[in-house]
């Protein structure tokens, strides 16, 4: 089935476990595909962009363009658009936002 298909049938819907209710896309797992054809975890993604942002210039953040091309240079492949949805899962604001004087 399509990751599409299985997202609309699952939005919403919740199961009760000994530990707690979650969300039934709790139990999935993301991933993309790199240019060697290795599959992983998009949490690695967010994790190297966490870094990226903390590691950044405040005088200076970096745009999501330059994350991206950072990104890409770590051998993940996103497009700036990916960079921008992972940075607000991760409630990072934009680099104008980002800024210290």
């Amino acid at each position: 089935m399509d990751i599409s298909t299985i997202s609309r049938a699952t939005r919403g819907k919740y199961v009760e476990t000994p530990y707690g209710i979650y969300e039934l896309k709790h139990y999935f797992a993301y991933s993309i595909t790199l240019n060697d054809g290795k599959e992983i975890s998009t949490h690695q993604v967010k994790l190297a962009l966490k870094e990226l942002i903390k590691d950044e210039d405040k005088h200076n953040p970096l745009s999501d363009e330059e994350l991206k091309d950072k990104l890409i240079k770590l051998a993940y492949p996103v497009a700036r658009r990916t960079v921008a949805k992972y940075r607000g899962q991760l409630q990072l604001p934009v680099a104008r936002l980002r800024k210290e004087l």
